[in-house]
């Protein structure tokens, strides 16, 4: 559904994307960045560490859901019940996302709405009540794995065309995961912004299980955009909610046990294959070809010949650090941006890679490589098709 804000005289329009968890009491869950311009203390108020009751709000506001029913689309009336912050969520925020490295999310220009990345907002809706209605399918995070398959559902732009935009779906996979139980999940699902409170949903046998809420639908690490979506874990926001849930009278089913993994490609995990390097203060991603043996590209070791090679921890597998030299490089004049390393030691529990030998266009393929997160949560996965080959 979407979310909008019939705003006091001198605002500006404001309306984001929403889902509908219960439908006895109808109950939505969207994000709490929408209201940030309707709050009496301004920013400052999402320092708190608790619940920010109705009254936080400046007077006068309304709030419209819009949802799909019988073929078109209708508006219900709806009540703030609270603003909600997420702190599993900011942790894994603070973890993953360093202050000194100039992270934004959506589109937040000078940082306020960062504040509120955290916060999420709950709404009472009385006319989408329904005596037999349900909790909405859901999934627990924690069983969350890299690579895994994701579907994104929310309305971009929020309310502002909603014939066209409400509810469009986004496929994509699970790229990185951090805190606890994986409050936080990085998915490479394109979605634009005013999907921010939409859903993020597993699929299974049984019918997709909303797992996450979309937070941020942009990343940006200073100047360079990166092409994630951050959402935070349901089971995550319904923890931190417990006592607000309590007073409204809505109880919270348990979760089905853990789903199997729906991964985008097949085979061996291809986590184990991928290693971080770093040479003097640059640092990129590597193949591992061999026990000492490891591929990556000419301009992240260029700074010199020692290079330090962390290979992906996994299974029965601790990161360890190795020391390596740069056996061969391509002159910076070439076209093919390429170095190989010869490691000092072997890595432990190495299992070769079987490599590729065609290549079509439009088949399915996995990245994985450590990407502006660094170190900080492991590497990413993303997925795609080949589209060309040359």
């Amino acid at each position: 559904c979407a979310l909008s804000l019939a705003e006091p005289p001198g605002s500006e329009p404001r309306s984001c994307s929403g889902v509908i968890l219960t439908r006895r009491p109808a109950l939505v869950l969207c994000h709490a960045a929408v209201f940030s311009p309707f709050l009496r203390d301004g920013p400052a108020a999402w320092g708190r560490s608790g619940l920010l009751q109705p009254e936080a709000l400046k007077p006068g506001l309304r709030l419209l859901v819009l949802h799909r029913q019988d073929g078109g689309l209708r508006q219900e009336e709806a009540r703030l019940l609270g603003l909600v912050p997420c702190r599993p969520f900011q942790q894994a925020l603070e973890r993953a996302f360093g202050p000194g490295e100039r992270w934004r999310f959506g589109g937040e220009a000078a940082g306020d709405e960062g504040q509120a990345l955290h916060w999420f907002a709950w709404l009472r809706v009385p006319g989408l009540d329904a005596p037999g209605g349900r909790w909405t399918a859901r999934a627990s995070a924690s069983h969350l794995q890299k690579g895994e398959g994701l579907v994104a559902c929310g309305s971009p732009f929020g309310a502002l065309c909603p014939d066209l935009f409400l509810n469009t779906l986004s496929r994509g996979v699970v790229s990185n995961l951090a805190g606890e139980e994986n409050a936080l999940v990085l998915t490479d699902a394109r979605c634009l912004p005013g999907t921010e409170g939409g859903g993020a949903f597993l699929p299974s046998p049984t019918g997709p299980r909303l797992v996450a809420v979309i937070a941020a639908s942009f990343c940006w690490k200073g100047a360079e955009w990166v092409g994630l979506t951050l959402l935070c874990s349901l089971a995550a926001i319904l923890r931190s909610s417990a006592s607000l849930l309590e007073e409204v009278g809505a109880v919270v089913p348990p979760v089905p046990g853990g789903l199997a993994a729906v991964e985008a490609g097949s085979g061996q995990d291809p986590l184990g294959w991928v290693a971080l390097v770093e040479c003097g203060v640059t640092w990129g991603s590597g193949v591992l070809l061999a026990p000492h043996l490891l591929l990556t590209c000419r301009h992240v070791v260029e700074a010199g010949d020692r290079v330090r090679v962390t290979p992906a921890p996994g299974p029965g597998r601790a990161a360890t650090v190795l020391e390596g030299r740069v056996v061969f490089a391509t002159e910076e004049s070439s076209p093919f941006d390429v170095a190989v390393v010869e490691l000092e030691e072997s890595v432990p529990g190495f299992v070769p890679a079987c490599l590729a030998d065609t290549f079509l266009p439009g088949e399915e393929v996995t990245v994985v490589g450590f990407g502006p997160l660094g170190r900080a949560c492991g590497p990413s996965v993303t997925a795609g098709v080949l589209s060309a080959v040359v």
